[in-house]
Order: structure tokens, then sequence, then C-alpha cells
């Protein structure tokens, strides 16, 4: 509906073209825009307050010419001028059921576009340190990252998931040292246990599982442990495996697979540090200073230089960041997007300055970055911080273990990535109408149980059947949820282009929150069997857009709750 009204509009901008109230040689786009109320239309445009300039004229004179040149259309019931030149659109009963027809024909494969016309992105998320099981944090990245490579695929893109597995530097040696100590015997309250060693049940796990030589499966390699409590290289390359399998198994609980799996270690292997070490050098951008390679980030942006390799030879963390992204663009990934965690925003300056000082062709301001905020989890009103697997933190499986995996996923992705989100373990259990998920697949599950019902009474309905006549929907709540479904295929548009999964969310609770309304006031199983038809097609296009925003979540439609 949207598409006609702006086209009524362009046609009207046309006709005042030419006949020379607007000048020929100017572009005009009409932005057309949903009411917040209704008693003003459905949708309204401001074109008149944009080219008012243009024609010479106060806002509400243009206004008044461009209704007048409204080509005659059998969508609009009416059309209103409103304050100084707002043109508001009140579209006729019979076309706002039109999308109730295209939704049950394209099915789900309603709301998919193909603006991205095949364009190769890559989405890298979650990428957590193979040290230890998921924690609460990197649900919250896999479920906004699956959720925005969704909808990148319904909007056309080409879209690789790709997962950098930090498997050198510090944190590593502290899981060997770890695993190491509990193979000897040693536990945290030992004086001999390592200073920053991890503390979770898992180390004993993969302790165990080192000493019994068992063998682990990673995505790109197998391990068998050694059982060689003094061999500390072996006991690295087993514990890193067995965490990556571990966290691949956390990931697989959650729905969520990867196309890539890219370890940093490579790019040490491969000497591609090494050799952008050498290119920063060539360009000019490094000096030393206090023993240490600084690079200059303040050409970049940044408030302040960077050192990148240290004095004792190390390089900082930052510097294989800028070789892997250099990885990425020789890839042909022109457009990348970074979903991390809000602690990693100090890189974004310096990743893309590290870039910019490689002369590679690289755009400023590339990658994309979409920082998500800390997560915390409460039961009863209090926050929960311990999991006895992990040690110190709450893990995914936890969340997984108490509340499913559908109510994990939507409640990790139903808020701002820039806000905190609190995670309550209560809610999310609860089947009441204040729990979002239940109340949106309750929704969906309504329609199949009406279904049945009418097949019970020997009325059988293929999945998007429609029979009814929908001029027979005369309701003002009915209208409304056909507005509603109307609305779906922008929101999936604007979600992916904002990078903000979270709409989607918003608008399936209210979408079900207009239904359940709707199914409490007025019943469909009623003897008016014409009229029982069109409300059904109306339920049937409801449960398609719900199935179809639920799948782009992750989330599962079911039948019957």
């Amino acid at each position: 509906m949207k598409e006609t009204v702006s086209d009524l509009i362009q046609s009207a901008l046309a006709t005042l073209q030419s006949e020379g109230t607007l000048p020929a040689d100017q572009s005009f786009t009409p932005q057309v825009g949903n009411t917040k109320d209704k008693s003003h239309g459905d949708y309204a445009c401001n074109i008149a307050l944009v080219a008012a300039k243009a024609a010479g004229c106060p806002p509400r004179q243009l206004a008044e010419a461009l209704v007048e040149r409204l080509p005659e259309s059998s969508a609009v019931e009416k059309v209103e001028i409103a304050g100084p030149g707002f043109i508001n659109f009140f579209m006729s009963t019979a076309s706002a059921f039109e999308v109730v027809n295209t939704i049950l024909e394209e099915a789900d494969q309603f709301g998919r576009n193909r603006n991205g016309q095949g364009e190769k992105v890559q989405v890298e998320f979650v990428s957590a340190n193979p040290t230890g099981p998921l924690h609460v944090g990197h649900g919250r990245g896999a479920a906004i990252g699956d959720c925005l490579c969704r909808l990148l695929e319904a909007n056309g893109y080409d879209v690789t998931r790709e997962f950098y597995y930090n498997d050198a530097g510090a944190q590593i040696n502290n899981l060997a040292l770890s695993v190491q100590s509990r193979v000897k015997g040693l536990t945290p309250d030992d004086d001999n246990w390592p200073a920053d060693g991890y503390r979770g049940d898992y180390i004993i796990d993969v302790a165990k599982a080192y000493l019994a030589g068992e063998t682990v499966t990673a995505d790109d390699r197998e391990v068998t442990g050694k059982a060689d409590p003094d061999d500390m290289d072996a006991i690295r390359e087993f514990a890193v495996a067995y965490l990556r399998r571990e966290q691949d198994l956390d990931l697989k609980a959650f729905g969520v697979e990867f196309d890539v799996y890219f370890l940093e270690s490579s790019l040490y292997e491969d000497g591609k540090v090494e050799a952008i070490v050498q290119r920063l050098q060539e360009n000019g951008y490094t000096y030393e200073h206090d023993g240490a390679m600084w690079l200059k980030t303040t050409e970049f942006g940044d408030d302040k230089d960077r050192v990148m390799r240290k004095k004792d030879g190390g390089y900082t963390y930052f510097l294989p960041d800028v070789a892997y992204h250099l990885d990425k663009w020789q890839r042909g990934f022109t457009t990348v997007i970074n979903e991390q965690g809000a602690d990693h925003h100090s890189t974004v300056t310096r990743v893309r300055a590290g870039l910019q000082a490689l002369n590679a062709g690289i755009p400023k301001g590339w990658p994309d970055y979409v920082l998500h905020q800390m997560v915390m989890v409460t039961r009863s009103g209090q926050e929960v911080k311990i999991s006895k697997r992990a040690g110190s933190y709450v893990t995914v499986r936890d969340l997984i273990d108490e509340v499913g995996r559908d109510a994990t996923r939507f409640f990790l992705a139903a808020r701002r990535v820039d806000s905190q989100l609190t995670f309550d373990i209560d809610l999310a259990r609860s089947q009441t109408n204040e729990n979002p998920v239940y109340y949106i697949q309750y929704a969906h599950a309504r329609i199949c149980s009406v279904l049945r019902k009418l097949a019970e009474e020997g009325v059988e309905r293929g999945r998007n059947e429609c029979l009814g006549d929908l001029s027979l929907l005369t309701l003002d709540e009915e209208k409304e949820l056909a507005n509603q479904l109307a609305k779906y295929p922008q929101l999936i548009a604007n979600s992916a282009a904002q990078r903000e999964p979270h709409h989607l969310t918003h608008y399936l609770r209210d979408l079900a929150g207009q239904f359940h309304t709707y199914y409490n006031a007025h019943k469909v199983l009623i003897e008016d069997t014409a009229i029982r038809d069109a409300r059904i097609s109306l339920y049937l296009a409801v449960r398609q857009v719900i199935a179809n925003g639920l799948d782009l979540l992750g989330v599962s439609a079911p039948e019957e709750m």
C-alpha cells in the first residue's frame, strides 16, 4: 500500500512539473509513513513541506495542488490535508485486505526481497576465545548475529557466517597451565595453582580426557591426548581442540552454525602478521619509542598512537586483527559486519586506522560494527552469577537447559543491541501473556487450533487456502490487522539496513497482541460461513507472517501449546 500511495504522489508531482509549478530539472522523492493516530488516516506524506521552497508557495497550498492532481485509485477512500501541509491517506477497505492474498500466495517468501542482489556479506560473530564454555554475553552475540544473517539473506544478500578463534596469546597459555595443573592433581585451592588459571569444572573434564588419551575432533583437526603431564604443547593443542568442540556443541544446541572458522594462529603460521608489519613500515606509519614499535593511528582519527609490537617482541592484539581484516577484504567481502561485545569498542578505531595505513584501497569506516551491551541474568529478582560448569559465569547452555532454545534466542535478541539486557529466567519460563515469546507462539498455535476444530466439522483448509470474500471484513480490528501485516516487508528491509534485529521482536509482539484482542472479541467459527471463511483467510495470513518472523529469529512456530 505504501508503494501505491508513493506512486500516486509521484504522478501528481510529475503533473506539477509539467505545468511549471515545480522545476522539471529537480527530482522529488515522496516519503510515505504509517500514521500513529488512525484518525489521521493509514499513511501520511510530508512532500509538500519538503518541496514548498522549490514551488515558491506555502506548503499547504502545494499540498492542495498535489491532492487535486492525484490520479483516481480504488485503493484510496479519501485524502485529507493536515496541519501545515501533511497529506493523509485513508485506504479503502478492499485495498487494505489485498495484502492477505499476497501473503497467502507468497507464503514463506512473503517479506523477502532481492535488494541485496546477491552481494557478498560476511558477518563475524561470537568469536569467543576457546578457553571455556560460551557465556550469556556470547549467547547474546550469537542470537543477534544469527538473526542479522537471516535478515540479510531475506533481503537478497549472499551471507557468510564466520567465527574467529583467538587461539594464540596469554589466555591460551593460562588455559594450558590450568589443564596441566588439573592433570597433576592440583586444585584451585592449592598454592601452586596458576594465578590467572581457569577454575570451572570443565577444566577437570579436559584434564581427564587428556589423561585418558581421548581423541577430539574440532572443525579442522583431530587431536588425541598424549597423557604426558609435562608436554605443554600437547596439552595446549588438546585443550584448545576440546573446548572448540564444546563451544560448537553449545552453538548447535542454540541452533547456530558457521560457514567458516578462522584461527588467529594461522595468521602467524602463514606469515600474514609479519607481512602487515613490513607493509606498515614501508608506508611510513610506524616508529620506535621506548623499545616498542608504534603505529601512527592518530593520522587516521585515533586519540593517540598505539603500540603494535611490545618491548618483549610480542604483538599487541589489534595487529593480528588488522591482518585478519585485510584477509577478509582480500577474500572479496566489500561488506563486513562484526557483531561483538561493547568491550571491543576501543578496537574499532584502531583496526580501521591500521587498515587505512595499509593503503590497500579499503574504504574509510570499513568494516561495520554492531556492539552489544552486557547481559544480567536474574531469578526471583536476584542476579544469577555463577555456573558450576564454568566456575564464574552463567553459560548459554545453562539458559537453554532452564528455559529452552526458543525463549533464550528470543530474549537475547529482544532489546536494542546498545542497551543492557536483563534476562529474567522466571519470565522466560512462564506461560503467560507477559512472556513475549510465549505470547507470540500462542497466537500461532491458536490459529492452528481453530483450523483443527474446523476440520473436525468437516471443513478442510490447505495451509494457505483462501476461500473467503475479503470484502466482508468490515471491522476496524480487521483492517488494523491487515495494516499491521502490510508493514512486515518494510520492517524486514529496515531491520537489515539498520542492523537492528530487535525491531522484529517488537513487531511480532504487536501483531500477536492485535490478533489476541481480535480473537477474544470476535468468534470465527460461526454459522455465517461466508464471514467465517473471510476471517479464516485473515487468520491464515497472520499465522504465516508470525511463522516467517519467528523463523528469522531462529524461533519455532508450534502448532500446539
